[in-house]
C-alpha cells in the first residue's frame, strides 16, 4: 500500500480525529476494501461514543446501557457493507454480513436474478457453495448445479441435503428435477421414434410418444439413466397435491412401468413395486374418487399383509401422508394412533403435529394419558380450550 495513504491520515489528524476516520472510510471505500470498511465504520461509532477503538467490532468494551446503540450501528454498517458486496456481485461476502444481521432476503433476492446459463465457469462452484451449502438461495444453487454439473451430481447432492432444506426449497428443487428429466426423456424418445419412423409427427409429451409403440422397450431398451428416473419419481412425493408437475410425474411412472423388469429397481416399503405403487400414489392426488379408492385400498392391503412391524410403520406413514393430503383426516388419525403415536420427529413425522393439524387434540389427550405423559396431556387440554370456536350462523 502506498505510503501516501498513511501520510494522508497523519495530515487529517492535524485537522481533527473525526477527519482521520472520515479519510479512512473514504480511502477504504475507494479501494473496495469492504471488510476493513466495516471495521472502520464501527471504529467511527465507538469514537463517537467515547470508547476505545482498537477492537472496533467487539461488544466487550461497550457499557450495558449503550449496547443497544452500538448494536444498531453494527447492523447499519453490516447492511451498508453487504450492499456494497452485492453491487460487486460478491455474493458469499455479502451473505456473511446479511446472515449475521438476520436479513437473508436481500442476498436471496439478488441471487434469484442470476441466469444459470450465463454463469462463468470460474464462478460456478462459489455460487453453488453460497446458494446451496450455505443456504442463501438453495433453489438457485441447485438450478446452477443442474445446468453446470448435470442431473447425476444434482440428484446426489439433493439426496444428501434433503433433510436440512426447508419444505418450500425441497418442493422447488423437486419441480426442477422433474422438468429436467421429463424434457430429457421426451427428447430421447423423440429421437428413437424419428430413427424408426422418420415421417412421424413430433410430440412433446411422453404418453403420446409411447402410445402404440411397444417396440421402444423391446430387448431391454431404455432411454434415460434408470437410476435418475427412480430418484426423481421418489423426490416427486415432496410435491403438494395441487402441483401441476404431478401430471408429468405420472407419465414418468407410466414410462418406468414399461421398462424391462431388470430396470424397475424396488424401493422401500410400500414402494417395492416401484412404478405401479407410485402410480397409485400420484393418481390418487390428481385423479377422481375411483383413483383415490384404488390407491387407498392398495396401500391398506399392503399394511394388512405386512408381517414386519417396522415395515408396517413405513406403510402407515405413507398412507397417512396420502390420506391427509386427500383431507381424509378421520382415517389418517385412526391409523396414526394405531401405528405412529410414539413418533415425534420434526423432520419426518410428529404425532402431536398431526393431531393439532387435524383438530384431534382429544386423540392426543387419550394417547398421552395411556403413556402417562402429563406434559403432553396438559398441553393438549390447554390447546383444545384455547382453540377458536366456530361462529354461530
Amino acid at each position: 500500500m502506498s505510503e501516501d495513504v498513511f501520510a494522508a491520515l497523519e495530515e487529517s489528524q492535524q485537522q481533527s480525529p473525526e477527519s482521520v476516520l472520515e479519510r479512512l472510510i473514504e480511502t477504504l471505500t475507494a479501494q473496495k476494501n469492504y471488510h476493513r470498511l466495516f471495521d472502520a465504520l464501527l471504529m467511527q461509532q465507538k469514537y463517537a461514543m467515547g470508547l476505545e477503538v482498537l477492537q472496533p467490532t467487539t461488544f466487550d468494551n461497550v457499557p450495558d446501557e449503550r449496547k443497544r446503540e452500538f448494536e444498531e450501528a453494527y447492523i447499519e454498517a453490516a447492511r451498508k457493507v453487504g450492499n456494497l458486496f452485492l453491487d460487486e456481485k460478491m455474493y458469499s461476502d455479502a451473505w456473511l454480513y446479511f446472515q449475521t444481521i438476520q436479513e437473508p432476503e436481500r442476498v436471496a433476492e439478488a441471487l434469484s436474478k442470476i441466469n444459470p446459463r450465463t454463469v462463468p465457469e470460474d464462478k460456478v462452484e462459489g455460487l453453488i457453495q453460497v446458494c446451496a451449502y450455505e443456504g442463501a438461495n438453495p433453489e438457485k444453487g441447485f438450478e446452477i448445479m443442474l445446468q453446470s454439473n448435470g442431473i447425476c451430481n444434482t440428484i446426489t447432492v439433493f439426496d444428501q441435503m434433503n433433510a436440512q432444506l426447508k419444505p418450500e426449497s425441497r418442493k422447488k428443487i423437486a419441480q426442477l428435477l422433474v422438468d429436467q428429466l421429463y424434457t430429457d426423456l421426451v427428447q430421447s424418445l423423440q429421437y428413437h421414434v424419428q430413427q424408426k419412423m422418420p415421417i412421424a409427427p413430433p410430440a412433446d409429451n411422453l404418453r403420446e410418444l409411447m402410445a402404440g409403440r411397444d417396440w421402444m422397450f423391446e430387448g431391454g431398451s431404455y432411454h434415460i439413466d434408470v437410476s435418475h428416473l427412480n430418484s426423481v419419481v421418489r423426490f416427486a412425493r415432496l410435491l403438494p397435491e395441487d402441483d401441476p408437475h404431478l401430471e408429468k410425474v405420472i407419465e414418468l411412472c407410466e414410462y418406468g412401468s414399461r421398462l424391462d423388469q431388470q430396470f424397475q429397481y424396488p424401493g422401500e416399503s410400500p414402494f417395492e413395486d416401484f412404478y405401479p405403487a407410485h402410480l397409485h400414489f400420484f393418481k390418487a392426488l390428481v385423479g377422481e374418487e375411483n383413483d383415490r379408492n384404488l390407491a387407498i385400498g392398495y396401500f391398506e392391503k399392503k399394511l394388512e399383509m405386512e408381517p414386519d412391524e417396522d415395515d408396517k410403520q413405513m406403510i402407515a406413514y405413507v398412507l397417512i401422508d396420502l390420506l391427509t393430503r386427500l383431507k381424509m383426516n378421520e382415517r389418517a388419525i385412526e391409523l396414526a394412533e394405531t401405528y405412529l403415536s410414539q413418533f415425534e420427529d420434526p423432520n419426518t413425522f410428529s404425532f402431536t403435529s398431526l393431531c393439532r393439524q387435524t383438530n384431534h387434540l382429544d386423540v392426543l389427550q387419550k394417547v398421552a394419558r395411556g403413556k402417562g405423559d402429563l406434559v403432553t396431556f396438559a398441553g393438549a387440554l390447554l390447546d383444545a380450550q384455547n382453540k377458536p370456536q366456530p361462529q354461530e350462523s
